[in-house]
């Protein structure tokens, strides 16, 4: 930043889980995760953003979030489907942000489509760091850390 703060961005897009692409989710699940085990243990400000091809109430997501710390902006403010632009009867959340405590909301909307099959998103925050939301942070659950450890292991292992 302009003030010489360091952020931690992750831009992601792991594989999607589908017939045409990949039959499996393990490699997507891992790929969420290891970002999300990297992303806890920095003490800076992070962002994560992107096509996570995964919906924000699936378990992997919820259980990036707890592992991660990160804040979802999104919650009480809408759904913000980007996915898919070319049908209006069938839409899904699947572009994703993230941020840490040092981030407050200023702004969330879905742009007008631009010729992708997915809607952007325009995101504005601003850096204010508050000690007290960092006391809010999604925490693991009792078995978090050893699921995402063994979804992490049987996706390099194979």
């Amino acid at each position: 930043m302009a003030s010489g703060q360091l952020v931690h961005f992750y831009g992601v897009h792991p594989m999607p889980p589908s017939p045409t692409e990949h039959y499996r989710s393990t490699e997507r699940d891992a790929e969420l995760l290891l970002v999300g085990k990297e992303a806890r243990h920095k003490s800076g400000p992070i962002i994560v953003a992107g096509d996570l091809n995964d919906v924000a109430w699936s378990h992997t997501t919820r259980l990036f979030q707890r592992v991660s710390g990160l804040f979802d902006p999104r919650i009480g403010r809408g759904l913000f489907s980007t996915f898919n632009a070319n049908y209006f009867f069938l839409r899904w959340p699947l572009d994703h942000i993230f941020v840490s405590h040092h981030f407050e909301l200023v702004q969330i909307r879905r742009l007008p489509n631009c010729g992708s099959d997915h809607f952007p998103m325009l995101v504005s925050l601003t850096y204010n760091p508050d000690p007290n939301r960092a006391e809010d942070l999604p925490k693991p659950e009792s078995d978090d850390l050893q699921e995402t450890k063994e979804i992490i292991k049987k996706a390099t292992n194979e």
